[in-house]
């Protein structure tokens, strides 16, 4: 007997192919396929409504907030059901207790709380025995941080690694993928991962090929240098032997738009040359990360805390406005990227809460200052504790970059509080994919887009039982109605609930139901290779 039957269901397969009308069954956590006239304990009426694997998360910051309420509003409310995290370079483990102020000090541009037991997080093995014991709504399968590995070993140190600290490094990340880790990150526009030379990330690489990881990275620049950015990142998969996802491909900045020609054609190079890359994406035309992102990297070598204590020399700011403003100083800028202060804006600044919601000229105006001046005072009564979204990218790359077969759907989403501002991708990614490139757009079919959050993520990032309907694969599952699937998450109303999704199953369990949670919480930590 059946555990459920889903009857008169258009279902999409994650294939690609053409959705059809039939029935799909649960048993004992697993599909079946085609169940026939097999009696069931519970049937449900799909009536024409859409059935589709759970969404993959391909770019997830979810360790952040592992298993709060937080989490499960962002991540199952648009239907995922499993996320890949520890991205970008953060990871909340490893973290050692001589150098954990330093860890969290980073973490929190992507959570408000720390658990207790990260001090004793030193190994992946140890933080896995608290993350199996959280109430889990979605799946979990988690890269290490390369920012987090050196802080672990080096602090904030800003220079090359050592071969003893480099080795101190492998033996850490040797151990989490003995232990299941997925691969590892890096986030090299970051403090202190953008400190590291690219010999140091081929040598990490190493460590991960014969565990077959994955290199994810968020590249050391995604403007000006994007091209060399792209070629460094294929290198390390070619020097290391290793696969490689290039984190929420993009071009940032107008002078940048359309090279996304030549960055999709070095990824196809790669793949005929033998080394596996992809990319992941987010379907909006703004970046999000911290305000702070647009200083130049080498200032926070000692802390945001030191940052800030120097933002009160004016001497000081007018030599980082004169560094901001030239094209020439080398590094990602954020500032540059958006055409200056009317494309940035501000999400979170805990400390001045009416600058939230708003552009930083906007903002400036209302307070009767320069530009400049706003900027650097938000920064210093904050902390450098801010969040800004940049409007850097424009509709005809985002819409190039989704349609090649080597990209898959990932959110990107830091997801600190669901009372806080922030960005649309968080908690809409998915449901957005539909409506901006099926419905709008009309640049995928409905089969596609799925696929590419699904079983196509699935295939290059090496999730197992999941992506597709088929037989024996993990029950995760996602019943939407198309006509209705709406997100309504807005820059200006971040975090709100997706319209037009009826149920959300993981391991063959409802645990969100219209828009209720069940209070079944059956995701599980998944290990690589198992």
């Amino acid at each position: 007997m059946l555990d459920l039957l889903i009857k008169n269901a258009r279902i999409i397969d994650g294939s690609g192919e053409p959705s059809h009308m039939g029935s799909i069954g649960i048993r004992s956590g697993k599909l079946v396929m085609e169940p026939g006239e097999e009696e069931a304990a519970e049937v449900i009426d799909a009536a024409g409504r859409c059935v589709a694997p759970g969404f993959i998360d391909a770019h997830s910051h979810g360790d952040l907030i592992l298993g709060s309420e937080d989490a499960h509003l962002f991540k199952t409310s648009q239907g995922v059901t499993t996320e890949i995290v520890g991205q970008c370079g953060l990871s909340m483990a490893p973290a050692v207790p001589e150098n954990l102020a330093a860890i969290q000090n980073m973490l929190s541009m992507g959570t408000t709380w720390f658990p207790e037991d990260m001090k004793n997080w030193s190994s992946f093995a140890r933080y896995l025995e608290y993350a199996d014991k959280q109430p889990l709504t979605a799946n979990a399968k988690m890269y290490i941080g390369h920012s987090s590995l050196r802080i672990a070993v080096m602090g904030m140190a800003n220079r090359p690694s050592t071969d003893k600290e480099l080795d101190a490094m492998k033996g850490i990340l040797r151990e989490a993928m003995e232990a299941g880790a997925a691969g590892f990150s890096t986030g090299l526009i970051y403090t202190p991962s953008c400190y590291a030379e690219e010999k140091e990330i081929i040598e990490l690489a190493k460590v991960i090929e014969p565990f077959d990881g994955i290199y994810a990275s968020h590249m050391r620049d995604e403007a000006n240098f994007i091209v060399d950015a792209v070629k460094e990142t294929i290198n390390v998969g070619r020097q290391a032997g290793v696969r490689v996802d290039i984190s929420h491909h993009k071009m940032l900045g107008k002078p940048n738009w359309g090279k996304q020609k030549e960055t999709l054609r070095l990824i196809h190079e790669a793949n005929a040359e033998g080394i596996r890359v992809c990319c992941d994406q987010y379907p909006y035309t703004r970046n999000m990360t911290t305000l702070n992102a647009c200083i130049p990297p080498w200032y926070f070598e000692s802390g945001f805390a030191s940052l800030t204590g120097k933002l009160g020399d004016q001497s000081f700011r007018e030599q980082l406005r004169r560094e901001m403003e030239d094209p020439k100083t080398a590094y990602d800028n954020y500032y540059l990227n958006a055409g200056g202060w009317g494309g940035v804006y501000v999400y979170s600044a805990s400390k001045t809460p009416e600058a939230e919601g708003k552009f930083i000229s906007d903002y400036a105006a209302e307070q009767g200052k320069d530009p400049w001046t706003a900027f650097f005072d938000l920064c210093q009564a904050n902390n450098c504790e801010t969040g800004g979204v940049y409007s850097s990218m424009c509709d005809e790359d985002v819409c190039e970059i989704i349609q090649d077969p080597y990209c898959i759907v990932g959110s990107d989403g830091l997801t600190r509080s669901w009372k806080e501002k922030g960005h649309p991708r968080a908690s809409g990614t998915f449901p957005h994919a539909i409506t901006y490139f099926v419905k709008e757009k009309g640049i995928l079919t409905l089969e596609q887009a799925v696929r590419k959050m699904t079983g196509l993520t699935a295939d290059y990032l090496l999730v197992k039982n999941k992506g597709y309907l088929r037989d024996g694969y993990d029950a995760d599952l996602v019943i939407f109605d198309y006509d209705t699937l709406r997100d309504t998450a807005t820059y200006d109303r971040s975090n709100s609930l997706t319209e037009g999704i009826f149920g959300v199953y993981v391991d063959g369990k409802l645990v969100y139901d219209g828009k209720n949670f069940t209070g079944a919480v059956p995701g599980k930590m998944i290990r690589h290779n198992t």
